[in-house]
Formats: structure tokens, sequence, C-alpha cells
């Protein structure tokens, strides 16, 4: 089976077929760096890292570029209620966001343009736009791109621009010729950062930014671009718009959406007290089980977080490391020829990015380790963690999951350890009335012993 996506563009899955035999051009629409990363950019950051990973699995040279917006009216507004540069704001939230990424076992993509290292290119494309009469320059010094001059305006949307026209809203202080007229180029305001341009002074409007980092890093046209399902309009509707008006070129060829994210079935938003940074999620659990919970719901459905959710992620991947705990060590051992666990899996891939049913097989798999005879447990042991790895997934060494508490660390365990020893003795002594207080004494602390074989292994429950 050839990988079938979701093209955003055309409402249907078809054949990904790159622009260069081999190889293919990704951009993701990356975070806009005020505040720590929440658990909707989660979603973005673990679903399109799998989506780079399979397509590497599957034999393509990627080239993935995901960026970050480190100049918007947010950032300039943050940086001004904290009194310090806008640059110290950048600079603090893109190491946290860097660090949040690491935790979910998210790569490093090819390319991290910032909008501020580009302005030349900015600026460029709207000369580029202004010059072949797709955008114009207003009485108060801004520059807009001209919507009604664009025949294909709504199309990623599947939107009617008069329909659009009917709802739109315009501040008082802006000078549009026409509502959906969105901003290229914003004139400086006194105290904000600013750039010199060919109409004064000022800083490049959100769209703008994208499309010339992307261009830059991938050229005028190129296989795949991404984002949250939040950004398909206006940001990715005027990026298309912008993007072919000023390069004449098709921009992108297939557009790819992730689900929005909701918490206890309904929508996250600070007003109502809900809305989880990444970094308060991963104080109760590890970051693996976020990452598995992220990927338990195809990437396209809505995603609803909850306690019961991540309790059942965490359970899975206890599941999954407990059988490869039993199988023990695998290191140099050969991974078995392609196996039917292989073809399920890639198939389940290939459709889509199926994760969940990708999932199922990694489960089946685990359940044929538990059951299987010593001699057949260290090929299937090898199986379950090549599969894992290619969703970046069980690649921990199953005494460091199964030991670490809710976030992965383990500072109790020679305590644990020493426990443990005294039960031994103890049952070694055949004092079962001292054996069975240790164990009690454990389970109060959430530690599960397991004897087999004449070792006794303990986990957290």
């Amino acid at each position: 089976m050839s990988l079938q996506i979701h093209n955003s563009l055309t409402r249907q899955k078809a054949e990904l077929v790159p622009i260069t035999p081999g190889r293919v051009g990704m951009y993701v629409c990356g975070m806009t760096v005020y505040d720590y990363c929440h658990i909707g950019h989660a979603r973005v950051l673990v679903v399109f890292d799998m989506i780079a990973r399979y397509l590497r699995h599957s034999g393509l040279d990627v080239h993935y570029v995901r960026n970050i917006t480190d100049i918007d009216d947010k950032i300039i507004q943050r940086a001004s209620d904290n009194g310090e540069p806008f640059e110290h704001l950048t600079g603090r939230f893109i190491d946290a966001m860097h660090a949040d990424s690491a935790a979910l076992g998210v790569l490093p993509p090819d390319e991290e343009p910032r909008a501020t290292a580009h302005v030349g290119e900015i600026v460029t494309m709207v000369q580029q736009l202004v010059e072949g009469g797709h955008a114009y320059a207003s009485p108060n010094g801004d520059v807009y791109f001209d919507v009604s001059g664009w025949a294909d305006y709504g199309q990623l949307s599947n939107r009617s621009p008069d329909e659009m026209r009917a709802g739109a809203r315009v501040d008082v202080n802006e000078a549009k010729d026409d509502p959906l007229d969105f901003v290229l180029w914003k004139a400086a305001k006194p105290s904000e950062p600013s750039w010199p341009s060919p109409w004064g002074d000022g800083r490049p409007g959100w769209h703008i930014e994208c499309s010339a980092m992307s261009t830059h890093c991938l050229g005028s046209h190129f296989d795949i671009h991404g984002g949250g399902a939040d950004l398909l309009f206006p940001h990715h509707e005027n990026e298309i718009a912008q993007s072919c008006a000023s390069t004449g070129d098709d921009f992108v060829n297939v557009w790819i959406h992730n689900g929005f994210v909701r918490v206890d079935d309904e929508k996250m938003s600070k007003s109502l007290g809900n809305f989880f940074t990444i970094r308060e999620v991963l104080e109760r659990y590890q970051p693996e089980v976020l990452r598995y919970f992220i990927l338990s719901s195809h990437y396209r459905s809505p995603l609803n977080y909850s306690d019961a959710a991540l309790d059942n992620a965490r359970a899975a991947l206890t599941r999954y490391y407990t059988a490869l705990d039993l199988a023990g060590e695998q290191e140099g051992a050969a991974v078995p020829t392609e196996d039917d666990y292989v073809v399920r899996f890639q198939s389940a891939m290939d459709d889509d990015f199926n994760t969940p049913e990708a999932l199922a097989v990694l489960a089946d798999l685990t359940r044929a380790l538990n059951r299987a005879e010593s001699a057949e447990r260290i090929g299937l042991a090898l199986r379950l963690r090549q599969l894992g790895g290619v969703l970046g997934l069980l690649q921990q060494s199953p005494r460091a999951f199964l030991q670490g508490d809710e976030t992965g660390h383990a500072e109790d365990d020679v305590d644990i350890d020493e426990l443990v020893r005294q039960r031994n003795a103890a049952r070694a002594a055949k004092a079962w009335g001292e054996a069975d207080r240790i164990r009690d004494l454990l389970a109060e602390r959430n530690i599960l012993l397991e004897d087999s074989g004449g070792e006794t292994r303990w986990r957290r429950g």
C-alpha cells in the first residue's frame, strides 16, 4: 500500500507523490514564544515529529522545517508588561520550548527559522506583492494584501469571500480597501521594535512571516505544510494567497492539520480554568505517557485530555515495558525478518498515519510476547522496540520506566531496593510474617513486587 495522506486542501486522501522523487520538504507552523507551551502545542510537536519519523522510516529523505514566531503583538505586549526587551522574553521561552520538546521525545527539526532573522526576505516578498498589484500601502503606513484580486481566496477553508465579508469586522484604526484584506507590514508605533522598509519603519504581519520563511528554506513549491486546525483559517488561507501571488508557483501540494485538544470534553481555555502547560502535566506524568496519549487518537480527530485518559496511557506503557523487562536483554540480538506485525503496522501508518491502529499492533505484539516461550521472547521484544521506536516510544530501559515515579524520577530507589533485599532475606529465613510486613509497607508506597525465576522485580503501580 502506498502512503495515503488526507489533504486539507482537497478534503480527501491521496497518495503522497514527492515533487523530487525520494525527497520531501515539510514546513510546520511552530510556536509564538511569549509563554510556556501548553498541551495543544504538545500535540503539534508530537504529531509532526511522528509524521517526520514515519516518512524517514519509509525511506524518504525529509527536510523538516518548523519555524519560531519571535515577534508579534502578544510578544510585544508581554515584554512591555514585564518591563524587559522582547528578545529576552522570546529567548527564555524558546529555551523552555526546546526543553519541553526534548522531554516529549520530539527530534529537532532540520531547520528552525526565526521571524526576526528573516525580515529581509519578508520585505522582499511584500515588495513583490506591491509591484505585482496584489498589495497596497494604506494612508496609515500599513501594507495590506488585496484579497479581491485573488480569485482562489477561500479554497483551503472552503469559504466564500462574500460570506466572509458579511461577517468581517474592521477595527477603526485600520485603513483597508476590503474587510478581508490582511496586513503584510505594520507601521511602527512609538517604543515598539521595528525594522526599515520602503514604507517606513515597521514590522512584519504574522501571515507573511511563514510565507517568507517556508519559501526561503524549501523553495517556492514544496510537498507538505502542517499545523493545528486553528491555523487553517485565516493563517494558512492567507499564506496560500500571498505565497502564490508573490512567486507565481503552486506553494504547497499537501496540507495537514491536526485536530483540536479538549479538556474533559470542553474547549481548553484559561477562562474555564482547564488550561494546562506541558510542564504542569509533566509534574504528574512521565513524558512518554503524554506522548503515548497524544498518539492514541488519530491526528485529525479531536483529542480529549483527562486524568483518566493519561492513566490509561500510563497503564498501556506499563504493560509494554513489563513485557520487555521480562523478556530480558536484547542487546546484540538480530531483529527478525519481516512478519505480520510489520505488515499490519505499516498498513496502519500508510493509511493517513493511523497511530491508534499502529498502537493496537503493539498491544497484540505485547500479548504474544507475554505468551511466548523463552526462545521466542527476544525476537518479539526486538520487534516491539523497533515498531515502538518508529513512533518515538519504548526506547527507555524498562527498569527506568517501571521504577520511575510519576515524572520519571527515582530518587528513593536505593531505599526500595534495600526493603526488597530485607524481604528476600526474611523469605529465605522463612520469616513469612516479616516478609509480608515489608511487602505491605511497599504496597502502601504503590510499589508492586513480582517474584519470578528466583528473582524479585519491583515497579510502581
